[in-house]
Protein backbone atom coordinates (compact mmCIF):
# COMPACT_ATOMS: atom_id res chain seq x y z
CA UNK A 1 0.00 0.00 0.00
CA UNK A 2 1.15 3.17 -1.10
CA UNK A 3 2.04 6.18 2.00
CA UNK A 4 1.02 9.64 0.93
CA UNK A 5 2.96 12.22 1.84
CA UNK A 6 1.98 15.88 2.77
CA UNK A 7 4.26 18.72 0.59
CA UNK A 8 6.61 19.94 3.19
CA UNK A 9 4.57 23.43 3.12
CA UNK A 10 1.26 21.43 4.24
CA UNK A 11 3.22 19.70 6.79
CA UNK A 12 4.63 22.83 8.42
CA UNK A 13 1.09 24.56 8.16
CA UNK A 14 -0.60 21.08 10.19
CA UNK A 15 2.31 21.93 12.78
CA UNK A 16 2.09 25.21 13.02
CA UNK A 17 -2.06 25.14 13.69
CA UNK A 18 -0.92 22.19 16.66
CA UNK A 19 1.12 24.36 18.25
CA UNK A 20 -1.35 27.63 18.07
CA UNK A 21 -4.11 25.45 19.03
CA UNK A 22 -2.85 22.33 21.04
CA UNK A 23 -6.47 21.20 22.26
CA UNK A 24 -7.08 20.15 18.93
CA UNK A 25 -5.67 16.80 17.84
CA UNK A 26 -6.26 14.85 14.56
CA UNK A 27 -8.33 11.44 14.21
CA UNK A 28 -5.34 9.21 14.68
CA UNK A 29 -3.79 11.20 17.58
CA UNK A 30 -3.76 10.81 21.39
CA UNK A 31 -5.24 14.18 22.19
CA UNK A 32 -2.27 16.49 23.44
CA UNK A 33 -2.63 19.58 25.79
CA UNK A 34 -1.68 21.22 28.33
CA UNK A 35 -3.53 20.09 30.76
CA UNK A 36 -2.06 18.60 34.12
CA UNK A 37 -1.89 14.63 34.29
CA UNK A 38 0.63 12.52 36.80
CA UNK A 39 2.30 9.61 36.08
CA UNK A 40 0.16 6.23 36.48
CA UNK A 41 3.10 4.41 37.43
CA UNK A 42 2.91 2.15 34.28
CA UNK A 43 4.92 2.94 31.29
CA UNK A 44 2.78 0.68 28.90
CA UNK A 45 -0.14 2.37 30.56
CA UNK A 46 0.95 6.09 30.19
CA UNK A 47 1.65 5.30 26.49
CA UNK A 48 -1.77 5.17 26.17
CA UNK A 49 -3.24 7.79 27.65
CA UNK A 50 -3.41 11.46 26.33
CA UNK A 51 -0.89 13.47 27.82
CA UNK A 52 0.97 10.34 29.47
CA UNK A 53 -0.63 9.91 32.60
CA UNK A 54 -3.57 10.09 34.75
CA UNK A 55 -5.47 13.43 34.09
CA UNK A 56 -5.70 15.71 36.67
CA UNK A 57 -9.27 17.51 37.87
CA UNK A 58 -11.36 15.71 35.36
CA UNK A 59 -13.46 12.48 35.96
CA UNK A 60 -11.90 9.20 35.35
CA UNK A 61 -13.92 5.94 35.61
CA UNK A 62 -12.51 2.58 36.25
CA UNK A 63 -15.02 0.01 35.47
CA UNK A 64 -14.55 -3.18 37.51
CA UNK A 65 -16.52 -6.78 38.02
CA UNK A 66 -16.03 -7.09 41.71
CA UNK A 67 -15.16 -4.22 43.97
CA UNK A 68 -11.81 -4.30 46.31
CA UNK A 69 -10.16 -6.72 43.64
CA UNK A 70 -8.08 -4.74 41.99
CA UNK A 71 -8.69 -0.71 41.65
CA UNK A 72 -6.03 0.01 44.15
CA UNK A 73 -2.90 -1.90 43.01
CA UNK A 74 -3.85 -0.13 40.00
CA UNK A 75 -3.97 2.90 41.58
CA UNK A 76 -1.45 3.06 44.53
CA UNK A 77 1.80 4.05 42.36
CA UNK A 78 0.20 7.49 41.25
CA UNK A 79 -1.18 7.91 44.76
CA UNK A 80 2.07 7.80 46.00
CA UNK A 81 3.19 10.92 43.79
CA UNK A 82 0.97 13.38 45.23
CA UNK A 83 3.20 14.93 47.79
CA UNK A 84 1.66 13.18 50.46
CA UNK A 85 -1.53 15.24 50.17
CA UNK A 86 -4.61 12.94 51.70
CA UNK A 87 -6.03 10.77 49.26
CA UNK A 88 -9.70 10.62 50.42
CA UNK A 89 -11.36 7.35 50.16
CA UNK A 90 -15.28 7.44 49.82
CA UNK A 91 -17.34 4.14 50.67
CA UNK A 92 -14.69 1.51 50.14
CA UNK A 93 -16.00 -1.91 49.83
CA UNK A 94 -14.10 -2.86 52.57
CA UNK A 95 -12.18 -1.11 55.40
CA UNK A 96 -8.56 -0.12 53.75
CA UNK A 97 -5.56 -1.86 55.01
CA UNK A 98 -3.46 1.17 56.41
CA UNK A 99 -0.14 -0.49 56.66
CA UNK A 100 -0.22 -0.81 53.06
CA UNK A 101 -0.16 2.66 52.31
CA UNK A 102 2.60 3.35 55.44
CA UNK A 103 5.23 0.81 53.98
CA UNK A 104 7.98 3.66 52.50
CA UNK A 105 8.34 6.55 54.60
CA UNK A 106 9.19 9.06 51.59
CA UNK A 107 5.90 7.84 49.44
CA UNK A 108 3.82 7.32 52.31
CA UNK A 109 0.28 7.82 51.93
CA UNK A 110 -2.15 9.65 54.44
CA UNK A 111 -5.64 8.29 54.36
CA UNK A 112 -9.05 10.36 54.49
CA UNK A 113 -11.40 7.32 54.95
CA UNK A 114 -15.28 7.86 54.62
CA UNK A 115 -17.43 5.48 55.05
CA UNK A 116 -21.23 6.54 55.12
CA UNK A 117 -24.33 4.40 54.48
CA UNK A 118 -26.34 6.74 52.57
CA UNK A 119 -25.63 7.57 48.77
CA UNK A 120 -26.69 10.90 50.09
CA UNK A 121 -24.15 11.44 52.24
CA UNK A 122 -21.40 9.69 49.57
CA UNK A 123 -22.61 12.66 46.74
CA UNK A 124 -22.46 15.33 49.54
CA UNK A 125 -19.12 14.01 51.02
CA UNK A 126 -17.70 13.96 47.23
CA UNK A 127 -19.06 17.31 46.43
CA UNK A 128 -17.05 18.86 50.19
CA UNK A 129 -13.90 17.28 48.79
CA UNK A 130 -13.94 18.43 45.30
CA UNK A 131 -15.17 21.70 46.44
CA UNK A 132 -12.77 21.98 48.78
CA UNK A 133 -9.35 21.34 47.03
CA UNK A 134 -6.81 19.92 49.50
CA UNK A 135 -6.96 16.53 48.83
CA UNK A 136 -4.63 15.02 46.07
CA UNK A 137 -6.82 11.92 45.31
CA UNK A 138 -10.86 11.28 45.55
CA UNK A 139 -11.96 7.59 45.01
CA UNK A 140 -15.42 7.11 44.94
CA UNK A 141 -17.12 3.72 45.04
CA UNK A 142 -20.65 3.62 43.50
CA UNK A 143 -22.80 0.80 42.25
CA UNK A 144 -25.66 3.41 40.91
CA UNK A 145 -25.06 6.89 40.64
CA UNK A 146 -27.35 9.08 37.48
CA UNK A 147 -25.52 11.20 34.99
CA UNK A 148 -26.45 14.05 36.06
CA UNK A 149 -24.70 13.37 39.22
CA UNK A 150 -21.76 12.63 37.84
CA UNK A 151 -22.00 15.42 34.98
CA UNK A 152 -21.62 17.71 38.41
CA UNK A 153 -18.74 15.84 39.98
CA UNK A 154 -17.17 16.27 36.80
CA UNK A 155 -17.45 19.97 36.74
CA UNK A 156 -16.37 20.76 40.27
CA UNK A 157 -13.56 18.58 39.28
CA UNK A 158 -12.55 20.92 37.09
CA UNK A 159 -12.16 24.17 39.30
CA UNK A 160 -9.55 21.86 40.94
CA UNK A 161 -6.44 19.84 40.13
CA UNK A 162 -7.69 16.63 41.84
CA UNK A 163 -6.65 12.75 40.99
CA UNK A 164 -10.79 12.22 40.86
CA UNK A 165 -11.74 8.24 40.33
CA UNK A 166 -15.27 7.28 40.74
CA UNK A 167 -15.44 3.05 40.31
CA UNK A 168 -18.33 1.51 38.71
CA UNK A 169 -19.72 -1.92 38.25
CA UNK A 170 -18.29 -3.53 34.65
CA UNK A 171 -21.84 -3.26 33.65
CA UNK A 172 -21.94 0.97 33.83
CA UNK A 173 -20.27 0.77 30.57
CA UNK A 174 -23.49 0.60 29.08
CA UNK A 175 -24.48 3.70 30.38
CA UNK A 176 -23.58 7.57 28.88
CA UNK A 177 -20.98 8.88 31.05
CA UNK A 178 -19.05 12.79 30.92
CA UNK A 179 -16.27 11.19 31.95
CA UNK A 180 -12.79 12.35 29.87
CA UNK A 181 -11.00 8.16 30.46
CA UNK A 182 -13.48 5.10 31.04
CA UNK A 183 -11.22 2.02 31.71
CA UNK A 184 -12.55 -1.71 32.47
CA UNK A 185 -10.24 -3.34 34.71
CA UNK A 186 -9.99 -7.17 34.86
CA UNK A 187 -8.19 -8.90 37.85
CA UNK A 188 -5.40 -11.25 36.21
CA UNK A 189 -3.13 -14.33 37.56
CA UNK A 190 0.02 -12.00 37.40
CA UNK A 191 -1.22 -8.60 36.74
CA UNK A 192 -4.15 -6.94 35.46
CA UNK A 193 -5.70 -6.40 31.59
CA UNK A 194 -7.02 -2.66 30.74
CA UNK A 195 -9.42 -2.08 28.57
CA UNK A 196 -9.85 1.79 26.97
CA UNK A 197 -13.63 1.99 26.45
CA UNK A 198 -13.16 5.92 26.34
CA UNK A 199 -10.23 8.66 25.93
CA UNK A 200 -9.61 12.13 23.95
CA UNK A 201 -8.19 10.79 20.75
CA UNK A 202 -8.31 7.71 18.61
CA UNK A 203 -9.78 4.66 19.59
CA UNK A 204 -8.11 1.46 21.22
CA UNK A 205 -9.89 -1.61 21.11
CA UNK A 206 -6.68 -4.03 22.10
CA UNK A 207 -6.49 -5.40 25.43
CA UNK A 208 -3.45 -3.60 27.83
CA UNK A 209 -1.71 -6.02 29.94
CA UNK A 210 -0.53 -4.96 33.15
CA UNK A 211 2.24 -7.29 34.88
CA UNK A 212 2.39 -6.51 38.68
CA UNK A 213 6.29 -7.74 39.62
CA UNK A 214 4.33 -8.54 43.54
CA UNK A 215 1.06 -9.35 42.74
CA UNK A 216 -0.64 -9.56 46.08
CA UNK A 217 -2.77 -12.92 45.21
CA UNK A 218 0.06 -15.04 44.48
CA UNK A 219 2.57 -17.16 46.18
CA UNK A 220 6.31 -17.08 45.85
CA UNK A 221 6.17 -20.53 44.09
CA UNK A 222 4.20 -18.98 41.38
CA UNK A 223 6.10 -15.23 40.93
CA UNK A 224 9.24 -16.30 40.97
CA UNK A 225 9.09 -18.42 37.46
CA UNK A 226 7.23 -15.46 36.29
CA UNK A 227 10.01 -12.96 37.42
CA UNK A 228 12.56 -14.85 35.08
CA UNK A 229 10.35 -15.05 31.99
CA UNK A 230 9.18 -11.21 31.98
CA UNK A 231 10.81 -8.15 30.92
CA UNK A 232 11.90 -5.77 34.06
CA UNK A 233 9.92 -3.00 32.89
CA UNK A 234 8.45 -2.27 29.14
CA UNK A 235 4.77 -4.10 29.95
CA UNK A 236 4.17 -3.56 33.79
CA UNK A 237 5.71 -1.01 36.20
CA UNK A 238 7.97 1.28 36.28
CA UNK A 239 11.38 0.29 37.78
CA UNK A 240 10.75 2.67 40.66
CA UNK A 241 7.52 1.02 41.36
CA UNK A 242 8.27 -2.68 40.72
CA UNK A 243 8.15 -4.35 43.96
CA UNK A 244 6.17 -2.18 45.50
CA UNK A 245 2.24 -3.66 44.94
CA UNK A 246 0.56 -5.37 48.17
CA UNK A 247 -2.44 -5.96 49.37
CA UNK A 248 -4.70 -2.72 49.68
CA UNK A 249 -7.68 -4.55 51.37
Amino acid sequence: MTQLHLPADRTHERHRLENRYPGIWRASQLAHDMAATIHTGYIALNQELPNAGWPLGQLIEILIAQFGTAELNLLMPALKRLDHRPVALLAPPHIPFASAYQQDAAEAVSLLWIAGTKHSDHLWSAEQILKNGSCGALLLWQKQIKTEVLRRLHLLAQKSQTLFFVIRPMQAAQSPSPAVLRIALTPKASGMQINILKRRGASNEAPLFLYTNDHPYLSSRVIEPLRQSVPDSPLGLSRQDQQKQTSIF
